[in-house]
């Protein structure tokens, strides 16, 4: 009973510390904004410079940092549960390379017209993250079984496989290129409207789905696979299950948003040593503390830049 005490009002002081990060990070910026203004651009009627600003800029902004947050931490915490490794996040298996892999490529070939609605960078680098997940998954499956081992030293490769034609087109890029290949790789919650919150949210939304709906298994990855069989899982069905839903949720973040490494690797231990490990408390906790806690750091980096 003390222990379900403690973890609700855990629970109530981090939905108070995300609202609270909600509510006053848009307020912050170059430009103030008063509430009469965030009230009239809330109803539709951006008619201020102010309104205008909070509704196609701080809003979209703060939508897109809190989704990104919540799906890699989200996603850290199921890849640490499919490896049973502390260090594992959802790059591990190479989703940031070929995503930031598809994006130099775009910005190497000077694609600047939408494809489909899309910018050409977001849409290559969605391309490359697909990508890597194929490369994986079928490198993975070519050897019988579907080892936690194989997967890992499959992403790794694939990821330096990645890194290294990276290089290769920094090296033979233009000075202007090169520094918009740069600046995309550090990452940016730079959005203008709510298209890249749907384009970033809707499939990372689907990915997220798919690991709830995997709570359970992954209490019982934690106790080795034999242990799951013996219960009842198909760990093999499982694994690819995850795998497919870390890469989905991930590689629709790293296309809009860059690659954001730190979030998925920390927030699940912090939130793990608060709530515990069973994944029930631990994904709201992830998803919560997640979003919160890189809305905040873009506007730490945000107000100090």
């Amino acid at each position: 009973m003390a222990v379900g005490k403690s973890k609700a009002r855990a629970f109530a002081l981090l939905i108070a510390f995300a609202a609270a990060v909600v509510v006053i990070v848009p307020l912050l910026g170059s430009s103030s904004i008063s509430t009469r203004e965030i009230v009239s651009a809330l109803s539709g009627a951006a008619d201020t410079p102010g309104a205008r600003i909070f509704q196609t800029i701080r809003l979209p902004r703060l939508l897109v940092g809190f989704i990104a947050g919540a799906s890699l931490a989200v996603c850290g915490m199921a890849f640490q549960a499919l490896f049973r490794n502390p260090l594992a996040e959802p790059f591990t298996l190479g989703v940031s390379g070929g995503a930031a892999f598809g994006a130099v490529l775009a910005i190497k070939i000077g694609l600047v017209l939408p494809i489909f609605g899309l910018p050409a960078s977001q849409l290559f680098a969605f391309a490359g993250a697909f990508l890597s997940i194929v490369l994986v998954y079928g490198i993975a499956r070519a050897k019988k079984g579907f080892t936690v081992g194989t997967m890992l030293l499959t992403g790794v490769a694939v990821s330096f496989f990645f890194s290294a034609f990276i290089m290769l087109i920094q090296y033979i890029a233009d000075f202007s290129n090169s520094f918009s290949m740069v600046r995309w790789m550090m990452g940016s919650f730079s959005v203008i409207g709510f298209q890249p919150v749907l384009q970033a949210g809707i499939p990372a939304a689907a990915g997220l789905v798919i690991i709830a709906l995997n709570r359970t298994e992954m209490n019982l990855l934690l106790a080795g696979d034999e242990t799951a069989v013996g219960r009842g899982v198909d760990v093999e069905k499982v694994r690819r299950a995850l795998f497919f839903a870390v890469s989905l949720a991930a590689g629709s973040v790293v296309s809009v948003c860059g690659p954001v490494g730190f979030v998925g690797l920390i927030i699940p231990h912090i939130m793990r040593l608060i709530f515990g490990a069973d994944h029930f408390d631990l994904f709201p906790a992830c998803v919560i503390g997640g979003g919160a806690f890189l809305v905040l750091c873009d506007a730490a980096a945000r107000l100090i830049i």
